[in-house]
């Protein structure tokens, strides 16, 4: 007599998670994420509760270590701090692609370079 028992016995906790852990593990899952937040603030920012958005923006956040304490608005952290990782792993992305991936040729690397020897203020662009 056989019985319809499941082969593996989810936990309730594997219940809840499994949705989230699904969602982690698509590709798009990073982009499908930033876009709703940056609809969201969008629209947020864009509101009557706009004055919430700024006052969350403004906010003074401080770190520290002893006498030395560093304080700024949420708004400095990002444009200071998370501005700064992000180019510079921009960067690694891109020294990434010159030395083993798309751009590692000059054939590949020759279409993307087109416009610095086209125009002129591309060049300047480019290098500031």
């Amino acid at each position: 007599m056989a019985t319809d028992v499941p082969s593996r016995i989810n936990t309730p906790i594997e219940l809840i998670l499994s949705p989230f852990l699904r969602f982690a593990r698509m590709e798009a899952a990073g982009a499908i994420l930033l876009l709703a937040t940056t609809i969201t603030a969008l629209v947020w920012a864009n509101s009557r509760w706009e004055q919430s958005y700024h006052v969350i923006w403004n906010t003074q956040v401080s770190i520290g270590l002893n006498s030395f304490v560093l304080t700024e608005s949420r708004h400095q952290w990002i444009n200071d701090g998370l501005m700064s990782i992000f180019f510079f792993l921009v960067g690694l992305e891109i020294k990434r692609e010159v030395l083993i991936g798309e751009l590692s040729s000059l054939r590949q690397a020759a279409f993307p370079l087109l416009p610095l020897s086209v125009e002129p203020s591309c060049r300047l662009r480019c290098i500031y």
